[in-house]
């Protein structure tokens, strides 16, 4: 049988694709954490391409989706989804996001985490983080069952296994099998439970024929897949998983297909692993199965959902390939996820092409001619290692592992949960998922995942170093306090050198921005400049590329033409919005791409339409020339460029801060100084993560934030400024050595009293010798 093949990649979700389904060849759906739920139309078969558009946005996590099929009474069917607002929502497919609801399910107290529709459609069940899991009539739309015996712990996944049957999997450790015909009082007890030894992640019905003759099949966090009759009896169990599995699904095939915390999707014939599919992404969080046509769709932590196929017309074109081959090539792999690696025995590149592998999935590491480690995995179908991506050092920014219980972690936190009581230990290293360790240590002690939030949250903000700001007043105590002991409800310092995320300032008012230059062109056209006016088709393209941004589409090569001509051709004093808008396109790699007329980069565009030569620099528009540089990074392919021009781009920020050029320009003025230091930060990133940038460019860079560092007060400036310093420093020590200025960094932390500046500021010191 053929392998699957990359069909179609669908771009646009903000954050982690956690739930999709795949009802009709022509559409997918998708649900992610950027609150949104969205519908891809298939608008094209060779290429396949794929439309997005939205179908809900709400305020809160979207982590559940099912489809109720189309029927007498509703021909186009329902979509459904469930989060964290606890709500079921029932839309139209057609829906559009500003529509109301069809219905609003409510009954369940926690996040909806699994839904799954009858095989007649007669009814829906749905679990969720409080333990319950509902039956719901859909003609009535209400509860008709609660399903019990789950004692308060998460279900996490649900199957309607026929029209009469449910099945639950819980992290108890237990599957429940339902039988709805018996019932008192509006509840549902097992009829059965199965124990497992580990917390049941997943669940799907087995397709008949499956040669274990299984009824249905279970994943834990344990990374197996065991095979079960309804009856309890367990019939096989399939090895091949690294980490945690999180979805399930029966092919029409007969086979399985199984997703997890180790970036793959997993083929399954009988019990052997028959493909692997590595993602770029560290989670693959969800799989669902077009019953039609066999292909696959996927949603993964980078937010994106895939569709796969077997069928060599729906494959995708040579280019879409080669970019997803070359995307999980450049993953950067925690080290965590292939544990203890003695680079001294590893094997060179040449046993890559005198050895074979003995196993679909298997891993061999690579010690490079570079020194650099590199991970394939074996292809049985192609007979051949395939590159899957670059392992990295992934320690705490302490830089030292911390042992408990006998392994090794990035972190081992103290959680004081009653006053009087010894602190219980909670181990956790930064390849894995924060919620997963948050249950995993609230089950391993016994305690109500009523916690759970509160101490995801608190791995999460004391791990990233990623979003510098200060919480907004709303979220509770600053995080970077003085503490290193955890409560619920509080927070605690975190070590936040080096950074590892990039930055971007991306938050904009869209309709402001075009309706500023709208305004602006109808001066130009009823003044006589028709010349450099935008006529009605320039004006028609620049406002379709509001939608586009609204949805995170990519945007087009005409708009791009725009927006050119506006920070380039119209006076100086009339472009600000057209700068404005050149920041908020930077992060698409379209933009990275882009080449004008001169074959000018962004970045001649930017620096040049910002600060021009003939005219004294305006404040504002150096800011945003700065945003578009600080955006930039929000690409692989504008990192690159970033790199290939970084000359220029620090030649800005050092005219910005007076270094050469004149006079500095908003030397008082936050919003310009923000935005110099976030792309002084990303600068920083490039710099430690992927040790680019010359030492001559480093050393530059290192100026500009001396001179922020001796003459600003401002403690998000100092914050951002002390956090590049110290990202540069932390990369070599004889650079430490060479660049580190005690006296700025001592200077910067006298001028503030946050504990943040305090503390990221003794961080630099640390890192520079004495």
């Amino acid at each position: 049988m053929a392998e699957f093949k990359l069909s179609a990649q669908l771009l646009g979700h903000e954050a982690d694709v956690r739930a999709v389904s795949f009802p009709s060849p022509d559409f997918a759906l998708s649900a992610s954490r950027d609150c949104t739920v969205r519908i891809w139309k298939r608008t094209s078969t060779s290429p396949p391409n794929f439309e997005g558009s939205l179908v809900s946005r709400g305020s809160e996590y979207v982590n559940s989706l099912a489809f109720f099929p189309p029927n007498q009474d509703h021909p186009n069917g329902f979509v459904v989804s469930g989060g964290k607002d606890t709500i079921i929502e029932v839309k139209s497919p057609n829906a559009a996001a500003t529509d109301n609801a069809e219905r609003l399910l409510i009954g369940h107290a926690h996040n909806v985490c699994t839904l799954d529709v009858s095989p007649k459609g007669t009814y829906l069940v749905s679990g969720g983080w409080d333990g319950q899991a509902r039956v719901w009539n859909l003609s009535k739309w209400e509860t008709e069952l609660q399903l019990g015996g789950h004692e308060g712990m998460a279900v996490w996944s649900v199957v309607a296994f026929d029209e009469t049957t449910v099945v639950t999997g819980c992290a108890d450790k237990s599957i429940r099998v339902f039988d709805l015909r018996q019932s008192t009082g509006g509840e549902a007890m097992p009829v059965a439970t199965i124990y497992t030894p580990d917390v049941v992640r997943a669940l799907c019905k087995v397709p008949k024929g499956h040669p274990s003759g299984a009824d249905i099949a279970s994943a834990s966090n344990d990374g197996t897949l065991r095979l079960w009759k309804l009856n309890g009896q367990q019939v096989s169990e399939l090895h091949g998983h690294e980490s945690f599995v999180y979805s399930l699904a029966g092919l029409p095939s007969g086979e399985l297909v199984s997703t997890g915390e180790d970036r793959t999707v997993r083929i399954w014939r009988g019990s052997e692993c028959v493909q692997t599919i590595t993602h770029p992404a560290i989670s693959v969080w969800t799989v669902a199965v077009n019953q039609e046509t066999g292909d696959i769709i996927t949603g993964a932590s980078d937010g994106i959902a895939r569709i796969f196929t077997r069928r060599p017309e729906a494959t995708a074109d040579e280019a879409t390939l080669k970019e997803f081959h070359d995307s999980v090539k450049a993953s950067a792999i925690p080290q965590q996820q292939v544990g203890g690696i003695n680079k001294e025995k590893l094997p060179g590149p040449e046993f890559l092409t005198s050895k074979a592998g003995t196993k679909e999935g298997q891993v061999q590491m690579i010690k490079e001619s570079n020194g650099n480690v590199t991970a394939h995995t074996w292809s049985m179908a192609q007979q051949q290692w395939i590159n899957v991506g670059t392992v990295v050092d992934a320690v705490g920014s302490t830089g030292k592992k911390v042992e408990y219980n006998g392994k090794s972690y990035d972190y081992v936190f103290d959680v004081d949960i009653e006053d009087g009581k010894p602190a219980l230990k909670l181990p956790y290293n930064l390849s894995e998922n924060p919620y997963e360790r948050a249950t995993k240590f609230l089950n391993d002690n016994e305690l109500p995942l009523s916690y759970l939030d509160n101490v995801a949250n608190f791995i999460t903000e004391n791990t990233k170093g990623a979003t510098l700001g200060q919480p907004e007043p709303s979220s509770g105590p600053d995080p970077y306090g003085t503490e290193s002991r955890y409560r619920p409800g509080e927070s605690q310092a975190a070590k936040v050198l080096p950074q590892k995320e990039y930055l971007s300032i991306s938050a904009a008012k869209y309709e402001a921005i075009l309706n500023k230059i709208g305004n602006v062109n109808k001066t130009m056209v009823a003044s006589g400049r028709k010349d450099v006016a935008l006529n009605p088709g320039e004006e028609s393209v620049l406002h379709s590329s509001k939608e586009a941004l609204d949805s995170s589409k990519p945007i087009s090569l005409p708009t791009l033409n725009v927006i050119l001509k506006v920070v380039t051709e119209w006076p100086y004093a009339d472009r600000l919005a057209g700068l404005d808008l050149l920041r908020c396109v930077a992060r698409f790699p379209i933009a990275a791409q882009f080449k004008g007329p001169g074959n000018e980069t962004l970045i001649d565009i930017a620096t040049a339409s910002a600060i021009p030569d003939d005219f004294p620099p305006n404040d504002n528009a150096a800011m945003m020339g700065a945003r578009t540089l600080a955006n930039l990074f929000g690409s692989a392919d504008g990192r690159s460029l970033a790199k290939s021009q970084a000359d220029k781009g620090i030649s800005f920020l050092e005219r910005i801060v007076g270094i050469k050029g004149g006079e500095p320009i908003g030397k008082f003025n936050r919003n310009v100084l923000v935005a110099v230091t976030t792309v002084a930060v990303n600068y920083s990133v490039l710099v430690n993560k992927e040790k680019l940038l010359s030492p001559d460019q480093r050393r530059r860079l290192v100026a500009v934030l001396g001179a922020i560092l001796n003459d600003q007060t401002d403690s998000e400036v100092l914050y951002r400024a002390l956090v590049a310093l110290g990202t540069i420093l932390s990369t070599s020590k004889d650079e430490a050595k060479s660049l580190g200025n005690a006296a700025w960094i001592e200077g910067a932390a006298t001028k503030s009293s946050e504990d943040r500046i305090k503390g990221v500021a003794s961080e630099c010191l640390k890192v520079i010798p004495r």
